[in-house]
């Protein structure tokens, strides 16, 4: 059937509407009928299906006389004559009650006979769904409202599916949230949508942003995906896997930019159902093997990032997209699209950093949704049945929501789950009300108690925390109008690769440090050469977290590598393509060791500070292979997900013999300095980088200053040692003749210094002699962004000042 042709006035086919017929058949079904006449030919497929239009469910109100019923019902709810429970149930037994005007059950019946013609066969397997005529608008999202039914077979069935969905126009939570937004009840009608099933009970199935949904960065789509129906991942009921792809290098050379994958739990999954009856689908726990496999290969993922952007484009807007695979063909489909509704509206332009001052001993942890912290008694809830008895501003604690639960989330100070992924009904209701929360935990109903005092951290980075107590913590806002420019660069450090994507938009000159090993402590948790050695591991213990840890992946190695290239992308991404610094592992002996299995791989050191750490663990045998792995990541990271803007820097260099044996291993490894741009850098910490700059200036392209390490051994002082404390000074003389003179004869060599350090916000006089000496760039805590550009914009107009002065 060709677009634009109908069956009547009662009922269209999907391919015959469009974006402008939303008033007709729903935002939901205008979408999808959109992406077919405008998308299909793009190479995105949408299932077949028609629509009941706005006229239809008028007159069927009309016919039934339901419509006095309702205004009764709701201005009895109003007047507080009846609960809002008792005016949504009095209006959806009127709306079962009723029957169809024959000439529209008529219009629904042959529509059906036609759409299971069209896929050749006699009685095709549908999925309802509402569309109210005002959802899904940018600015408020209907989303959740109104009732799917899946695996409807039958004329009848369909039928019956269809006067339900009219009902759930006025389930509690409908009614409620159409008034809070000054919509009134008769203002918005229903349509239904009707689709052939995509029969993703036999794979799988989930929803996708075009934008981050935690942070609002708009240069990544993020995919959520489990097994079975995708039910389970827009409820939160399962712990999802999570893939994200960076846009701007999506179709660009031979670069696969896939950023991060992440396996989910996916405990259990929505199938038809084998009971006779009404109960057309059910809920079942998913076998071991598919817990532990990703729903999507990376051709998938890809596919459906492409698929995302082009439905960007043609809305030009963020939105909110729902897919599925089909387990009989292994294609994948778009089933519904609709306008991202939160971090697109939010305005940019300031940001509120959340600090912890005082916090208690840590109770569990999960995904953090938001930035914020917030703390409160705990009002444990298990089921929808005991909403009345939740506390104002308590932190909700319960299994899952779903959009029942939304009027207590509203009087939430936080909300912590057991299960949900980030785009979870509770994640995704959290950011809409700006609430912090924890989801994904797993045990949080089994371990904190009903009245226990506790506070909520999404402060921290990508994992959030729940800790005992009230913690004492501070909440600064960052502007980032009216930042004065400088000709100075200011950089960022970032060591978090979940935290990145919210200081996207601080206009910063890049990222002067990222720390590798803050990734492999949290990411990865395992020694390197425990994973290049687990076959002759002794340790038993050792182990068997190593098995757990890496479940899933055959291949240890590759689970190293994977990991902490797909950490170094999301932090070369989020300010792509301006540079980011990745300084390769620095951990201590003593801090190695603390890493699963790194007992068996590290000597006991007395003073680990000026021991076995930085360069001269590279080529050495007892960790030669622990840096393959951290070259291989670099390396994937760079040529294959197509981040070029990493640059590679070395750490506690002592000798420019050494450089030369750290570059060679590094070229073994296929990171050849100069090669497809690769610069790499060294950190300046030690006197001998100082008193040899150019012989270190002729193995590298630049330098950052480490000025903790520098001050300790220009002035012989424990940074550790509290008894020392007040000799530590990285402003001090000394530390400030290293420096100068440092920059003066590197910048002789043409290379670039930088500094990486809070200091220069954080002391103006500091600031001021870095520009001074003629400092390229700092970089600095993203906290600390807005004061060191304020301080170098100062002292930079004092040295124009002074230099004016003398010419005159």
């Amino acid at each position: 059937m060709e677009r634009g042709d109908e069956l009547s006035e009662w009922v269209r086919t999907l391919d015959s509407v469009g974006s402008a017929d939303g008033p007709q058949v729903g935002g939901k079904n205008a979408s999808l009928g959109e992406m077919i006449g405008a998308l299909s030919e793009r190479g995105i497929r949408v299932p077949r299906g028609f629509a009941t239009t706005a006229a239809a469910y008028r007159r069927f109100v009309e016919e039934n006389e339901l419509l006095d019923g309702i205004e009764k019902a709701v201005a009895a709810w109003h007047s507080g004559e009846s609960s809002l429970h008792e005016a949504g149930e009095s209006i959806r037994q009127s709306f079962e009650a009723a029957e169809f005007p024959e000439e529209i059950a008529a219009a629904i019946r042959r529509a059906y006979r036609d759409l299971s013609s069209r896929c050749g066969r006699e009685e095709i397997d549908v999925a309802v769904r509402s569309s109210a005529t005002a959802e899904d608008l940018p600015e408020a999202s209907f989303a959740g409202q109104q009732e799917t039914f899946l695996n409807v077979s039958g004329e009848n069935a369909l039928l019956d599916a269809c006067r339900s969905c009219y009902a759930s126009l006025f389930t509690d939570r409908a009614i409620s949230y159409r008034s809070e937004r000054g919509f009134e009840q008769d203002d918005v009608a229903l349509s239904i949508g009707v689709q052939e099933m995509v029969r993703s009970d036999l794979a799988g199935a989930g929803v996708l942003f075009t934008i981050d949904p935690e942070t609002g960065f708009d240069h990544v789509v993020v995919i959520d995906a489990s097994w079975g129906l995708g039910e389970t991942v827009v409820q939160g009921s399962v712990d999802p896997d999570e893939y994200t792809v960076f846009k701007p290098l999506m179709g660009v050379d031979s670069f696969r930019p896939i950023l991060d994958k992440r396996l989910g739990a996916k405990s259990r999954k929505i199938v038809y159902s084998e009971k006779k009856g009404k109960e057309t689908i059910e809920t079942v726990e998913t076998s071991e093997d598919e817990r532990l496999a990703l729903v999507l290969s990376d051709d998938e993922i890809l596919q459906l990032a492409e698929w995302a952007i082009l439905i960007e484009d043609h809305y030009e807007r963020s939105m909110d997209v729902e897919w599925a695979k089909d387990g009989r063909n292994g294609e994948l489909y778009i089933v519904q699209a609709r306008p991202e509704t939160v971090q697109s509206q939010k305005k940019a332009g300031a940001l509120e950093h959340y600090t912890l001052r005082r916090k208690g001993s840590r109770i569990l942890s999960g995904l953090a949704i938001g930035e914020a912290v917030a703390a409160g008694p705990v009002c444990l809830i298990r089921d929808p049945s005991e909403i009345e008895s939740f506390r104002e501003d308590a932190v909700l604690v319960t299994s899952m929501t779903d959009p029942d639960w939304v009027p207590i989330m509203k009087r939430a100070a936080a909300i912590v789950t057991d299960h949900g992924g980030r785009t979870s009904h509770a994640a995704i209701v959290s950011r809409e009300l700006g609430l912090p929360a924890v989801v994904g935990t797993g045990h949080a109903t089994e371990m904190l108690e009903d009245e226990q005092e506790v506070t909520v951290s999404c402060a921290e980075g990508e994992e959030g925390q729940i800790y005992e107590g009230i913690a004492e913590y501070d909440v600064e806002t960052l502007s980032t109008d009216m930042i004065p420019s400088t000709r100075t660069g200011v950089m960022i450090n970032l060591a978090s690769p979940g935290a990145a994507f919210r200081w996207a938009q601080l206009p910063s000159d890049g990222v002067g440090l990222a720390r590798m090993e803050f990734i492999i402590n949290n990411a990865i948790k395992i020694h390197p050469m425990a994973l290049v050695h687990y076959d002759s591991l002794e340790d038993d213990e050792a182990k068997e977290r190593i098995a757990e840890l890496t479940h899933g992946w055959d291949d240890k190695e590759a689970y190293f590598v994977d990991h902490l290239a797909f950490g170094i992308s999301r932090l070369a991404a989020c300010v792509h393509p301006r540079p980011v610094v990745v300084r390769t592992s620095d951990f201590k002996t003593n801090e190695y060791a603390e890493l699963v299995g790194g007992q068996a791989f590290e000597r006991e050191e007395s003073n680990p500070m000026l021991g076995f750490r930085g360069a001269s663990r590279y080529y050495s045998d007892r960790y030669r292979e622990g840096f393959d792995l951290e070259c291989r990541a670099i390396r994937k990271a760079r040529e294959e997900i197509g981040l070029e803007n990493i640059i590679v820097m070395i750490p506690f260099c002592r000798t420019p013999e050494e450089a030369d044996r750290v570059l060679e291993v590094m070229a073994e490894n296929g990171l050849i300095r100069g090669r497809k741009g690769l610069a790499v850098y060294a950190m300046c910490e030690i006197p001998s980088n100082v008193f040899l700059a150019e012989e270190f200036a002729e193995r590298f392209d630049g330098f950052s200053i480490g000025s903790n390490d520098l001050t300790q051994l220009v002035l012989g002082v424990d940074r550790d040692s509290e008894d020392l404390a007040s000799l530590f000074d990285a402003s001090h003389p000394a530390v400030m003749v290293a420096i100068r003179d440092f920059i003066a004869r590197v910048h002789a060599r043409h290379s670039v210094v930088g500094f990486c350090g809070q200091a220069p916000s954080d002391d103006p006089r500091f600031a001021r002699a870095l520009v001074e000496a003629g400092i390229d760039s700092v970089s600095v805590s993203p906290d600390g962004f807005l004061g060191a550009k304020r301080e170098i914009a100062a002292a930079e107009a004092l040295r124009d000042s002074a230099r004016g002065t003398k010419k005159r």
